[in-house]
């Protein structure tokens, strides 16, 4: 049997990848993080599959329940919201399946950063602007952050920031950002981005606070933060520029 450690992508049910649909529709084992992964994905689970909501679980119980898979030689879809490999507590269950010698394989699935890019139809590298996204976060009760890696350090670079998991830590966020984007620098809040009830606060680092305070957002909310944002003025790429060759556009 294998595990399959798919992504379900950020909410909207037609947002996974055709990949990760085939592999639930043939598990008889499904597990999925209930708070993120819509129901509609985990309906498509085979008639009689045995689908159970880790939200409540911990590590010891859902590695339980994949070797009482493996016993019995049943395939599980186990289904993570947005991509696996973004704060997905994947790597963990992974080093569990390695000790007990069990099969898995990863399926990747469309991550929040950039579904909240396509919702605003906005590119998050522009020439001149940023050519860097930094996908971050700041601890709170989460593990905390490792040494180098906190906003202060990482926001001297002034690329274009994905925060995770901090909407309810946005003073520290704005704290240590001002010193090296500016009070003026745009930030969006993706609330849900995809779900139903998505929704979006554009503001400054002057002003974000209290706009998503007005928002009520205190969880399920993404903080992009950079002058990609504000529709600046920015030098076209080179890719498709009338004088820049290459194998596939040679000189003429």
């Amino acid at each position: 049997m294998t595990v399959h450690f798919i992504g379900a992508g950020p909410g909207a049910p037609d947002l996974i990848t055709v990949r990760g649909l085939n592999l639930i529709r043939t598990c008889p084992v499904c597990l999925y993080a209930g708070s993120l992964v819509p129901a509609e994905i985990v309906a498509e689970a085979p008639q009689g599959a045995r689908v159970l909501d880790t939200a409540s679980m911990n590590l010891d119980e859902i590695v339980a329940e994949i070797e009482a898979a493996h016993a019995q030689g049943h395939d599980v879809a186990r289904v993570h919201s947005g991509d696996p490999s973004i704060y997905g507590a994947t790597a963990e269950q992974m080093r569990r399946l390695d000790a007990l010698g069990i099969a898995y394989d990863v399926t990747p699935g469309v991550p929040a950063f950039a579904a909240a890019a396509a919702a605003l139809s906005t590119e998050l590298t522009l020439p001149d602007i940023s050519q860097t996204i930094t996908i971050t976060r700041t601890a709170m009760r989460s593990s905390a952050m490792p040494e180098g890696q906190d906003l202060d350090t990482i926001g001297r670079s002034k690329a274009t920031l994905a925060v995770h998991l901090s909407v309810n830590n946005l003073k520290k966020v704005v704290d240590e950002l001002v010193p090296h984007y500016g009070a003026d620098c745009p930030v969006v809040v993706a609330y849900r981005v995809s779900w139903p009830d998505q929704a979006f606060v554009h503001g400054t680092l002057a002003t974000i606070r209290d706009k998503v305070k007005a928002a009520g957002f205190t969880r399920t909310a993404l903080i992009l933060v950079g002058h990609v944002l504000d529709g600046a003025d920015f030098t076209d790429s080179r890719l498709y520029a009338a004088d820049h060759t290459h194998v596939l556009r040679p000189g003429k």
